[in-house]
């Protein structure tokens, strides 16, 4: 599954984590991506959907 929105296109973010000797290793942020099936007219897909584009489409 890959670890991007088909709608926004949100991806993983690249930072640091940083401890209290302020030493940075690396680290990312990955979205809550779920898989839903969303029916557009008369065809049925399947997406990867991020919460925040699911709640957006549940909305309207």
């Amino acid at each position: 599954m890959t670890i991007k929105c088909d709608i926004c296109g949100k991806g993983p973010q690249y930072g640091h984590n940083v401890s209290h000797s302020k030493r940075a290793t690396n680290r990312r942020w990955l979205p809550n991506i779920q898989k839903v099936t969303i029916r557009q007219g008369n065809t049925v897909r399947r997406l990867n959907v991020c919460t925040r584009c699911l709640r957006t489409l549940h909305k309207a």
